[in-house]
C-alpha cells in the first residue's frame, strides 16, 4: 500500500493555478512553478463561431496588431471571469502542461480573490472542470500570498498581507489559517495602466497601446517622489495628424496619471487595520505589512504605505509568484488545503 501510495504521488498530476487577470502561472505538485504566461487568448472569427490561435505570450503579442477576423481576448476582467468559454479554452492549455493527465485527471487548485461572489465561484469550479479537473478547490488569494510569503498562518497572531494583481487589491489580516478581515478592490496594475494612456492622450495629444503604458510604469513609474526624476520617449499616433509621434514623459508625471489607483490601494489597506480587532493590531505594529503581486513591484509604493501608515512595510521576496508558491504548498498539503479552502 505504501508503495503504491507513493507511485501515485509520483505519478501525481495535481496542479495549483494562479489565475490572473493579467497573468496566469500553474505550479505542478512536486515540480513547482512550471508556467508563468500572461491570461491572453488570441481567437478567430469563423462562419462555424471561433478558433483558439494561441494563448499566453504568443497571444499577447498579437494584442492591438489583429486583422479583423482575430481578437487578441483577455477572459479575466477585475480578477473574475468575464467570458467563459475562452477562459475554459485558457484554462485546458494550462492544465494541458500536467504531464499524467491522461492516467490520472489532476486535482486543481485556483487562487481566487476573497470579494468573489457566489456567481463567479461557480463559474471558475465549472471552468477548471469542462477542461478536465478532476476535482476543484478554491483558496482566497491573500490566504494563497501569505502562504507564499512563508508568513506564519496557524499562529494564534496577526499577519497583514496585501496583494496587489493586475485586476485586484487584496487586502487581509490572517490568524489561526483563517482570514480575519478582508477587502478585495477592483484596482490593480490595469487600471494604472489605464490611466497612463488616458494621461498621455489628454496631455499630448499622443495615442499609446496598453503595453507601452505597462512598459512606462515598470520603467519610470512610482507611487512616492524621488530625489531624482526619470523620463523616457514614449512613442505613438498623434490623435490630431493620425501621424507617428513620440514625446518625452517623466516619472512626476507618471506619479501623476496613477495617484488615484495608488490612493485607493492605501486606503484600502488603512480601512483593513480600521477593522483590525486590537490584540492582532498590535501583533501588526511588530510584525508589519507585506506586499505581494506584481503591483508590489512599483517603485515606493512601500514607502508610501510605511509612511501612511507608520508601519513597517516589507516585499516579498518573489512577488509575482508568491500566490502561485502559495497555492502550491497548500496544494502539497492536503490538510492544509482543506482547512483554507473555501466553498
Amino acid at each position: 500500500m505504501k508503495l503504491l501510495h507513493s507511485l501515485f504521488g509520483f505519478l501525481s498530476s495535481d496542479l495549483a493555478v494562479d489565475l490572473g487577470t493579467a497573468n496566469t502561472l500553474v505550479y505542478l505538485r512536486g515540480k513547482g512553478v512550471v508556467l508563468f504566461e500572461p491570461s491572453v487568448v488570441a481567437v478567430r472569427a469563423n462562419g462555424k463561431g471561433s478558433k483558439v490561435l494561441a494563448v499566453g505570450g504568443a497571444a499577447r503579442d498579437m494584442l492591438g496588431r489583429c486583422p479583423e477576423n482575430i481578437r487578441a481576448v483577455r477572459p479575466l476582467k477585475d480578477g473574475v471571469i468575464a467570458d467563459f468559454e475562452i477562459a475554459q479554452a485558457m484554462l485546458r492549455h494550462f492544465i494541458s502542461f500536467s504531464p499524467f493527465k491522461k492516467i490520472f485527471k489532476p486535482r486543481v487548485i485556483v487562487a481566487v480573490p476573497s470579494g468573489i461572489t457566489q456567481v463567479e465561484k461557480k463559474a471558475v469550479r465549472e471552468a477548471a472542470e469542462q477542461a478536465g479537473a478532476a476535482e476543484v478547490f478554491l483558496i482566497e488569494e491573500p490566504m494563497a500570498a501569505a502562504i507564499g510569503a512563508g508568513l506564519p498562518i496557524t499562529e494564534p497572531a496577526a499577519n497583514m498581507i496585501v496583494d496587489i494583481g493586475g485586476g485586484t487589491t487584496e487586502v487581509a489580516v490572517i490568524s489561526l489559517a483563517g482570514i480575519v478581515y478582508s477587502k478585495s478592490v477592483r484596482v490593480g496594475g490595469d487600471k494604472m495602466d489605464e490611466a497612463i494612456v488616458q494621461y498621455v492622450r489628454k496631455k499630448y495629444n499622443l495615442l499609446i497601446g496598453e503595453r507601452m503604458a505597462e512598459t512606462i510604469k515598470r520603467e519610470i513609474g512610482a507611487a512616492y517622489p524621488a530625489d531624482a526624476v526619470e523620463s523616457r520617449e514614449v512613442k505613438g499616433r498623434d490623435t490630431v495628424t493620425g501621424l507617428p509621434k513620440a514625446v518625452s514623459v517623466d516619472s512626476e508625471e507618471i506619479r501623476t496619471a496613477i495617484s488615484e489607483q495608488v490612493e485607493a490601494i492605501v486606503t484600502a489597506v488603512r480601512s483593513a487595520l480600521e477593522r483590525t480587532p486590537p490584540e492582532l493590531a498590535a501583533d501588526i505594529v511588530s510584525k508589519g505589512i507585506v506586499l505581494t503581486g506584481g503591483g508590489a513591484l512599483l517603485k515606493r509604493l512601500d514607502t508610501l504605505i510605511a509612511e501612511e501608515t507608520r508601519l513597517p512595510v516589507s516585499i516579498a521576496e518573489d512577488p509575482l509568484r508568491t500566490v502561485a508558491l502559495g497555492s502550491g504548498r497548500a496544494l502539497e498539503n492536503l490538510d492544509v488545503l482543506r482547512e483554507i479552502a473555501i466553498q
